[in-house]
């Protein structure tokens, strides 16, 4: 079996919970060597399921017409019977072959799902009620910043009480899977300043790079899609500050222009996974640099496992924490503090 292949069938698993008819042509591309050949046009480094199904979704939403629209329910009230999709989808597919390399070749996956945020903000909370000092966020991978608005948004952990911004245009709910709820959520983090680095930062403000987002969330997730639009615009209220670059690269500099009394928090949920080996090793050499000068935190999943992670440096001392798995759409997250 080929890696393409193996990616598929990978992907499949990840969408059985969410999306049947991404499980279903997961596992029926997984077997094609047509449907594969194409995919392989995605961009090295890309997960090509997303990609490529992202990019099928992205011509359907734009309009292209096609039986295949039948099948997708963000497209029709009542869609066919998923397990029928695929000869439609090959033949899509077959009739717009040029349309969807240029899409794999040029584009990119930035999904920037803003629920992640319901794991963020706790951990913003405990920082700043510990430390005392305001915050300075770096998000590395940032996508459309919309997670740099993190403490803008309200939140609810299944206990009937709203945290955060009570009268923002996101609420944002969650649950904790394993462990007890999140302390200090009630405190709401002062955050001084916030700039997201991306090789390729999109602008939600604009029609394209919107519907782009818009396609990479699945057929099946309406919700997500009202959280998208929720998210955007409470963004157009105050948007962060995106740079394009490299994210890894930049943390030293970025660390310096925070304010000096505040905590440099460097994130990135499941970006990771696309980052190389020496690149991640490098991650780690620069937070280390920037933590002989001041106080820094770091916060990652998909680094080297699912797991949730913090890394602080605080006086010239390392903390390290695991706070176990997250859901990757943020449904969900473990809250169980065990030290490294």
């Amino acid at each position: 079996m080929s890696d393409h292949a193996k990616r598929y069938q990978l992907f499949a698993q990840e969408a059985k919970d969410s999306s049947p008819l991404y499980e279903h042509l997961a596992w029926k591309i997984s077997e094609d060597m047509d449907m594969l050949r194409l995919s392989g046009h995605a961009a090295k480094g890309q997960p090509e399921p997303n990609l490529f199904l992202g990019a099928v979704h992205y011509l359907l939403l734009q309009g292209r017409d096609h039986s295949l629209q039948a099948f997708y329910p963000s497209l029709v009230e009542n869609p066919a019977d998923y397990q029928q999709v695929f000869p439609e989808f090959k033949d899509f597919c077959t009739t717009h072959q040029s349309s969807i390399i240029d899409i794999l070749e040029s584009k990119r996956v930035q999904t920037n799902e803003v629920r992640r945020c319901a794991y963020l903000y706790p951990i913003f909370c405990g920082i700043f009620k510990q430390t005392n000092k305001p915050l300075s966020l770096i998000e590395i991978g940032t996508s459309a910043g919309l997670q740099l608005l993190v403490e803008q948004y309200s939140y609810s952990y299944g206990d009937g009480i709203i945290y955060g911004n009570p009268s923002a245009a996101l609420h944002i709910t969650s649950r904790v899977r394993k462990g007890k709820k999140p302390p200090h959520l009630a405190i709401r983090p002062s955050i001084v300043s916030r700039v997201g680095v991306d090789l390729h930062c999109c602008d939600v403000t604009k029609a394209s790079d919107y519907n782009w987002l818009r396609a990479l969330i699945w057929p099946e997730n309406q919700e997500r899609v009202e959280l998208l639009a929720s998210a955007v615009e409470q963004l157009k209220k105050s948007p962060p500050c995106l740079l394009e670059g490299d994210g890894v690269k930049r943390i030293v500099d970025l660390s310096k222009q925070a304010p000096a009394d505040s905590i440099v928090c460097i994130f990135h949920t499941h970006v990771a996974n696309q980052i190389p080996l020496e690149v991640k090793n490098k991650l780690m050499d620069n937070l280390q640099q920037i933590a002989k000068h001041r106080d820094v935190i770091h916060i990652y999943n998909n680094m080297s496992d699912r797991n949730l992670h913090i890394d602080a440096y605080i006086n010239g001392e390392e903390h390290m924490y695991n706070l176990g798995e997250t859901d990757g759409h943020g449904r969900w997250f473990d809250w169980e503090w065990q030290n490294k």
